[in-house]
């Protein structure tokens, strides 16, 4: 029988995000204001040969859900094959992608091909021009069309995700969860966690969840929604007619660290068993100096045996790494 991920808690972590870039050719103010984090080298980036050789390891360790994110990772050349080579691989059941949603207007027919069914958008605002402000573009035009191409072409869900900031968004929350009576898209607000230089920018305007909801509650009832044994951490809901959903991440105030499932290879090629903690293990340095799947899958173990318990945000200021670099 093939050795599972289990950590020291009993939870077995079978999801592993992959961060492909640092890059984004967005620069939004809670994650890479003013272009003012520094992007990683090239050479200290994984190389898709690389990423591919440590995802397969996963696979064969019981990693089944595997999402592709960065930075921004449509940005990296050559990522419809790479996302294709993922797709082929053996084990894998669940392959998603998470975007801000700039190249997907031109691009869903060759995501769709290269076998991705389920997207994640980011998208704070409804309003152009409030869109430029949060980014630093001008291309929500862009970003809509995108979206309602990739509707079109039938991939489902796409998971809208709104963080939820006082003063930036706050008075659109009904807006972006009205999205849902019309269409069938997956609106999930975001609590804002604290991380790397960006968060000493924006923590004061964190809203949480139970005020996120009372905006959102203007608009009817939130009945339940039945959660899988797959499902991710937000908590699901879905208001009286409407065709879509509306899910909740509470990663401040209501943490789902009991239940995490979760592992994140960075793009410099660090395995996190937590976001929320700089603890990682590298996996880079062994690589490069031609170690075995065997040295492989002993770091995964490693990693898993020191996934905490639950983060630490209460106690820390906040965590150190770049959410760019990392991939939430």
């Amino acid at each position: 029988m093939t050795a599972q991920l289990i950590d020291k808690y009993h939870r077995n972590l079978n999801y592993l995000r992959v961060s492909i870039t640092d890059r984004c050719n967005l620069e939004c103010v809670y994650c890479r204001p003013g272009g003012l984090i520094p992007i990683l080298p090239h050479a200290e980036i994984l190389t898709y040969e690389e990423i591919l050789r440590i995802v397969g390891v996963g696979l064969g360790l019981g990693i089944s859900k595997v999402r592709i994110t960065g930075g921004e990772p449509l940005v990296r050349r050559g990522v419809f094959d790479f996302l294709q080579k993922v797709a082929q691989l053996e084990g894998i059941r669940d392959l998603s992608l998470t975007t801000n949603g700039v190249m997907l207007r031109d691009n869903i027919e060759r995501i769709r091909t290269a076998g991705i069914r389920r997207i994640n958008v980011s998208l704070d605002t409804l309003d152009p021009r409030r869109y430029h402000r949060i980014t630093g573009r001008n291309c929500f035009d862009r970003v809509w069309q995108g979206i309602e191409e990739a509707h079109a072409a039938g991939i489902s869900p796409i998971k809208i995700n709104v963080v939820a900031l006082r003063g930036v968004n706050d008075d659109e929350l009904t807006d972006m969860a009205a999205l849902s009576l019309k269409y069938p898209f997956h609106i999930r607000f975001i609590e804002y966690m604290p991380m790397g230089m960006a968060a000493r920018r924006e923590k004061e305007k964190t809203m949480l969840t139970p005020e996120i909801r009372r905006h959102v509650e203007t608009l009817g009832e939130l009945s339940p929604v039945h959660r899988d044994a797959s499902d991710g951490p937000a908590e699901r809901f879905r208001l009286e007619g409407a065709k879509g959903e509306i899910g909740f991440i509470s990663a401040i105030s209501q943490h789902f660290c009991r239940q995490c499932n979760r592992l994140r290879l960075t793009a410099s090629g660090q395995l996190r068993s937590c976001l929320l903690s700089d603890r990682q293990v590298d996996l880079k340095t062994p690589l490069r100096a031609g170690c075995s799947d065997d040295d492989i899958a002993a770091i995964f173990f490693e990693a898993v045996r020191h996934k905490p318990s639950a983060h630490r945000l209460a106690s820390q200021q906040n965590v150190k790494g770049q959410m760019s670099a990392i991939g939430g």
